[in-house]
């Protein structure tokens, strides 16, 4: 007679193994997914960017569509179909580009 008190332990059949080893294994790989998005993330958002001046001083009668800072540089599309280059720091116009 077998004792009540000790369960009868059973083998788990070939696929059941398989398949808590590929559940272990794919939650292993999301965790360490996300603690590699979340460190990126944290890295990216955390890193200087160029320095933005607190004022731009365009020539007279323009009018900015949009700007992009650069390093050493800040470049302004104008919406009369034009790009002015700009010093950040003095606001002197370096180049300009008409967009034809």
């Amino acid at each position: 007679m077998t004792d009540p008190s000790k369960p009868e332990i059973q083998d788990e059949p070939p696929q059941l193994k398989f398949l808590r080893r590929l559940v272990t294994t794919l939650t292993v790989v999301m965790i360490g997914g996300l603690v590699l998005v979340v460190s990126l993330l944290v890295i990216r958002l955390s890193a200087d960017g160029p320095s933005v001046p607190a004022e731009i001083t365009l020539p007279e009668g323009t009018v900015a569509q949009a700007v992009t800072f650069g390093t050493g540089w800040v470049a302004v599309v104008t919406t009369d179909n034009r790009i002015l280059i700009l010093d950040p720091e003095t606001s002197a116009l370096r180049q300009e580009i008409e967009i034809k």
